[in-house]
Formats: structure tokens, C-alpha cells, sequence
């Protein structure tokens, strides 16, 4: 077996102690070097470690009932996989925020890292909010955008199925384990989703939805993605607690407008009194982050093309070549162009300072 996948399951046993997740295993993983080593450790040495006599005891107590192999055994079993921070695969942009999860997901990540808008709001929706969700991940996904959302009631599964409607990739982040569908009703768009993109939670299998999960999930919502779009959100919505998370993750906030007499609306237009982009449609989005609109793109080649000619080097040429007009993560163009990190740097600069590429949060990079 390789190292990798040792790592990944102790990691997983790591994760399933109630008492560390997110904050207290990285420092273990420092002190211990490995996640096998620190699933080994003595309970004294842990307690040096976390300097949490107080939980000791508790820890020692989850980790004897802990199975390590049989834990991932049963998790391959039921179709779940998972990833850590420390995986190649692991999101590139979730990996910037504060204390990135674990992973357990159902379906695929091979397309996590593809340009990704948030799109959340009220599960008591009107009709308006419900239409516009739907419309604006249709056309989002028609121009190579992901969708992030968390699967409720409303404006997420509106979200949800017009990506699915337009064949776009989707990704469903859960307050519950990936292995219980929540809210029931949604248990075919939940299969649809893992069949055609991924469901996510940081939450182990079989844990079941509480009230206090829901807003700690949505952190990854706003972690997975460029920008956060909320379409309809009453005052104290929810929806709104995912626009705070993507500000602090310094990512970009829109909103939908609606009905000024409609307590569904007060969110979103606080929102935008705030400083969010209003939104009308997908090009609002597109522009913001500097993904060009499809029907745009071969002129844009044209002049692209007469620019090169003229003002760059052969090395800048080659690097342009590799980066594609959605954003790429620079960890993804450092891979595809097979030069080094500094090269890369350096290069990027030069290509930027020529106006021939463009940066967008999370050290994402498109051509012009």
C-alpha cells in the first residue's frame, strides 16, 4: 500500500474523534510528523501536544472504540471516499481558507477545481426567486461554470437542477454525512448530483443533520467557490451567513433584486445596499470575475492572437498557451506547463503587466 493511502486512512480515523477536526489534526499532523503516527501516539504525548488535558481522556475513550481499517472498509463499501488537505486532489481553492476540512464525498472530483459560483438563498422561496436561481445556474453552466450549494429546499435545489438541466457540474455540500439524505425529498436530485458532480460534507457518515451544522458547512459553500450569489434571503437568512464567510475568504458577493414588499428580498437587497453586485443575469457574474461570455470568445482570439505576435517572448507565448480562458489555479498551470515555481512567478507577472491574462481571487488566472 502507498504512503498516501496509509496517511488517508488514519487521517479518517483522526477526523472521526469528535473532539479534533479542522483546528486541533493539523497540529498533530506537526507534531507527529504523520497521521499514523499521531493515531499511535500515547495519550500522554498528546495531551503535550494539544494541551487539552481536559479532552484526553474523551479522545482516548472514541479512539479504543475506532477501528481504523475496518472504518475505511465499510466507508468504500457504501461508495464514500474522502480526501484531506494533504491530497493533490483536494480542492485548490477550499485549501485557502481557515482550517480546511476533510473531506467525505460521493461522485467525482475530477472538475472541483473548474471556475465555481456559490448560489444560495431562502428554502421559502417564492416563485420569482426560485425561477431566477434556476435560470442563472443554467446559464452560468453554459459558459463552464460549476455550481456550489447545499442541497435544501428552494433556491439550492433550484440552483442545482439548472445545472444539472444544462449538463454542468455540481456540487452539493451536506450538514449531515454524505451517506443521509437531507431533506428527504431531494433524495433523486441527490443521486442526479452524485452521479453528475459531487456531494460533499466535512461531517463523518452517518452523522445526522443538526441546526448547528448548517452554518459551519456553509463556510465550504462560500470555500469552494470564485463568488457567492444570493438570490432571495429574508433578514435573517441563512443564506446571508454564506455571503459573511465568502467576504472574510475574499471572494466576490452578488445578489439578485426583488420585490421591495417581499420579506424574502430584505437580505439580498441589504446586500446589495452593502456594496454586492447586483445581478440580472449570468453576464453580470461573468464580468465581474473576468470569465469571457461565450459568444465573445473568438473575437477576443482574433486580437488575442495579433498581440502575441508582437509583444511577447517565446517563453511568455508558451505559459499563455497553458492557461484557458476560465481561471486556472496556478497550481494547475505550474503542473501543465511543467516549469518551475519561480519560472511560473515571474512569468505571470510579465503576462499580467502585459494585459494578456488576468488574476481573479484564490491565485485563479484566465487569458484575456
Amino acid at each position: 500500500m502507498n504512503k498516501e493511502k496509509n496517511d488517508l486512512i488514519y487521517y479518517n480515523a483522526l477526523n472521526s474523534i469528535s473532539m479534533l477536526g479542522a483546528r486541533r489534526i493539523p497540529v498533530l499532523l506537526h507534531q507527529f510528523e504523520s497521521a499514523e503516527n499521531a493515531w499511535n501516539a500515547s495519550p500522554a504525548e498528546l495531551n503535550t501536544a494539544l494541551n487539552f488535558p481536559d479532552g484526553c481522556k474523551q479522545l482516548q475513550n472514541e479512539r479504543l472504540r475506532i477501528d481504523p481499517w475496518k472504518a475505511w472498509s465499510e466507508q468504500q463499501a457504501k461508495g464514500i471516499k474522502c480526501v484531506s488537505p494533504l491530497c493533490p486532489e483536494y480542492p485548490a481553492l477550499l485549501k485557502e481558507i481557515s482550517h480546511p476540512p476533510f473531506l467525505y464525498y460521493r461522485g467525482s472530483l475530477a472538475e472541483i477545481d473548474r471556475p465555481a459560483i456559490a448560489i444560495v438563498g431562502s428554502r421559502r422561496c417564492t416563485f420569482y426567486g426560485r425561477e431566477a436561481a434556476n435560470k442563472l445556474a443554467s446559464e452560468l453552466t453554459e459558459n463552464g461554470v460549476s455550481i456550489v450549494s447545499g442541497m435544501a429546499l428552494g433556491i439550492d435545489t433550484a440552483a442545482h437542477k439548472g445545472s444539472l438541466d444544462s449538463r454542468g457540474y455540481t456540487i452539493a455540500v451536506l450538514g449531515c454525512g454524505v451517506d443521509i439524505c437531507y431533506p428527504p425529498q431531494n433524495k433523486e436530485l441527490m443521486e442526479q448530483i452524485a452521479n453528475n458532480g459531487a456531494v460533499v460534507s466535512e461531517f463523518v457518515p452517518g452523522t445526522t443533520p443538526l441546526p448547528a451544522h448548517f452554518p459551519q458547512r456553509n463556510r465550504i459553500i462560500s470555500g469552494l467557490s470564485l463568488g457567492t450569489l444570493v438570490v432571495e434571503a429574508t433578514a435573517k437568512s441563512g443564506a446571508l451567513i454564506t455571503a459573511n464567510f465568502a467576504l472574510e475568504q475574499n471572494r466576490e458577493v452578488f445578489a439578485v433584486p426583488g420585490n421591495i414588499g417581499s420579506p424574502y428580498s430584505r437580505g439580498s437587497h441589504r446586500l446589495i445596499k452593502e456594496g454586492a453586485r447586483l445581478v440580472e443575469s449570468a453576464a453580470d457574474i461573468l464580468e465581474e470575475l473576468y470569465i469571457d461570455l461565450a459568444e465573445n470568445r473568438e473575437n477576443g482570439q482574433q486580437l488575442e492572437m495579433h498581440f502575441i505576435e508582437n509583444n511577447l517572448t517565446k517563453e511568455e507565448k508558451t505559459l499563455l498557451n497553458t492557461i484557458p480562458y476560465q481561471p486556472m489555479h496556478i497550481d494547475k498551470i505550474i503542473q501543465e506547463s511543467k516549469l518551475k515555481v519561480s519560472e511560473v512567478t515571474a512569468l505571470l507577472l510579465s503576462l499580467e503587466l502585459k494585459k494578456t491574462i488576468r488574476q481573479t481571487p484564490g491565485k485563479y488566472f484566465s487569458r484575456i
